[in-house]
């Protein structure tokens, strides 16, 4: 080959892989990210509860029927996009909702829920994010399904949607209760 056509090959293959990248990102979700927790015991929590921290909840008060977990915080802009739908949907799931607030000052969060609503069964705090970091939380919003037996069963990063709620989550939720019964 001759020294002058090396430029142009490495340019042709260049073009040929930055192809093949635009093809490869219009059929897969790059904002997908799997959680290993898929499948597995959620983690164990003792979480004070938002409106009274001298009252906790654990994971084992929760087992016995699904449940899902919403990390929301005042601070997140995306949690607003996500409350008005939350609100829609909370009685409608057939699932308990438990609001986590995560990294967020209790006085915040509870303003937060006075001014925009509160759709959650009970609200639990974790102001510091450790027990957050056990649960793979990148930040907010972020939602687990959780089944009776206490298993991770679904997980949705970013802002729930009605779309994804009637072809996602309510698709999981009742797996997860076919499951118990």
């Amino acid at each position: 080959m001759s020294a002058r056509l090396i430029p142009f090959a490495v340019f042709a293959l260049l073009v040929v892989l930055f192809g093949v990248g635009i093809v490869w990102n219009e059929h897969h979700d790059a904002s997908y990210v799997p959680s290993p927790l898929i499948g597995k015991p959620a983690p164990a929590f003792d979480l004070p509860m938002l409106d009274d921290a001298s009252q906790r909840v654990r994971k084992h008060d929760l087992l016995g029927k699904p449940y899902l977990i919403n990390v929301f915080a005042s601070w997140c802009f995306a949690c607003g996009d996500e409350h008005p739908v939350l609100m829609e949907y909370a009685d409608r799931i057939g699932v308990p909702l438990i609001g986590y607030d995560y990294k967020d000052k209790p006085a915040d969060a509870k303003a937060w829920l006075a001014q925009h609503g509160n759709p959650y069964a009970q609200v639990i705090a974790d102001e510091s994010g450790a027990t957050a970091i056990d649960f793979g939380v990148y930040g907010a919003p972020e939602t687990f399904l959780v089944d009776a037996a206490g298993v991770i069963r679904y997980k949705h990063i970013g802002p729930l949607t009605p779309q994804v709620i009637a072809q996602e989550l309510e698709p999981a939720i009742k797996a997860a209760q076919d499951s118990t019964r």
